[in-house]
């Protein structure tokens, strides 16, 4: 049985909570931890838990009785509680950003390999079905070589969003909608493509005037190959259409699943290679579906590396940096106007949190702090 512990009991612990309860037969929730203990308290009842609440994760960090924790708080605490837990020796699944700067990231896998245990960053959409089958789709070589992909991360959130007390600032948020709400459509691009080597930006804060940071964005990569990927991130666009698509040399596929082929004309126009998009059709149907989707597959996943004494498991450390790498090239080049290489060095100018806070674009001053909203049901997005 593996023993868990949540930490921070805010709308993102749901979603855990939901997974871990829906195997009884694997897991125990043995405490909730919450600056705020009354949060947790409604946690307990509604999930009807038996375990502690403490409001200060030390405590849980020297207990001997927690096999794996949850951490389910804002971004700027993601870095110390991950080493916290892990020099404690228990495993971590932290939520999504892995943490606010690659400094942290570098001293979050550190503790992992020295602890040997996971270090796990939520990517629950990588366990979806279209999005687990388009990868294997990619990977067959059918389509040929991506040649431009486009990522679509459009969401729409209220003036309001941004009272929460930590959101809305480069020190506690970490940044904006780029990388708190893309972050999942950015870690799927470059789990399926792979990390360009140059990055150009825009940002702007067109509708949040109660936030420093940006609410729409649009960064170009360029790949070694030559292919050419584009990212629009976004908290301002009614009705929250979402998609990845991918322009192979042979065929266009994407999530929202659609594919199409074409073939050319002898005077290079195009038609459609029904037999190609039938075979990829094909394909695509016989893909095993995902035992268990979202957070309850992700959290399967790391569940089933401890319960095989393995530290594999599909989203570890490096890919949760490589996703903050490219969140952060996009800044880069955002802020500073130039076009930004990859890798990011250590000395680069925002590798670390106090780099990034001194240097990003400002756009306004946070004008509003509350410590919770009296309803604060969330949306995961992933309508593919």
């Amino acid at each position: 049985m593996i023993r868990v512990a949540i930490i921070g009991t805010g709308g993102i612990s749901a979603a855990h909570l939901d997974a871990y309860t829906s195997f009884p037969e694997r897991c125990q929730i043995v405490a909730l931890c919450d600056i705020f203990p009354e949060k947790a308290v409604l946690l307990k009842s509604k999930y009807n838990l038996d375990c502690d609440i403490v409001s200060e994760s030390a405590e849980l960090a020297s207990r001997d009785d927690i096999d794996l924790v949850s951490i389910c708080t804002p971004p700027y605490t993601h870095a110390d509680l991950s080493v916290e837990f892990l020099n404690a020796g228990k495993h971590v699944l932290v939520e999504k950003p892995m943490s606010s700067s690659l400094a942290e990231c570098d001293r979050m896998i550190a503790a992992a390999e020295k602890a040997q245990k996971i270090l796990s960053v939520v990517g629950q959409n990588r366990f979806r079905d279209p999005i687990m089958k388009l990868k294997q789709v990619l990977d067959s070589g059918k389509t040929g070589k991506v040649v431009h992909a486009q990522v679509e991360s459009f969401w729409w959130r209220g003036h309001v969003y941004y009272d929460l007390w930590w959101r809305g600032t480069w020190e506690k948020e970490g940044g904006g909608c780029t990388l708190n709400h893309a972050v999942h459509h950015i870690d799927m691009l470059q789990w399926m493509m792979g990390m360009p080597t140059k990055v150009q930006a825009i940002m702007s804060n067109t509708s949040h005037d109660n936030a420093e940071v940006e609410d729409l964005s649009i960064a170009i990569l360029s790949y070694a190959n030559g292919s050419l990927a584009q990212i629009t991130s976004s908290v301002v666009h009614h009705g929250e259409e979402q998609q990845l698509i991918f322009q192979g040399e042979k065929a266009r596929i994407s999530a929202p699943w659609k594919v199409t082929a074409s073939v050319a004309k002898e005077n290079g126009f195009p038609v459609k290679n029904v037999e190609l998009e039938k075979e990829i059709e094909q394909l695509y149907s016989e893909l095993p579906s995902v035992p268990y989707s979202g957070h309850q597959g992700q959290i399967d996943n790391v569940m089933s590396a401890i319960e095989n004494n393995s530290l594999d498991v599909l989203v570890d450390g490096n890919e949760g940096k490589k996703t903050l790498e490219l969140i952060t090239a996009i800044y880069m080049a955002a802020s500073t106007g130039q076009q930004v290489e990859l890798p990011l060095k250590p000395d680069s100018l925002f590798y670390t949190r106090e780099g990034i806070m001194a240097n990003a674009t400002h756009f306004y001053e946070k004008k509003n702090s509350v410590n919770s909203f009296a309803s604060n049901e969330i949306t995961l997005g992933g309508k593919y």
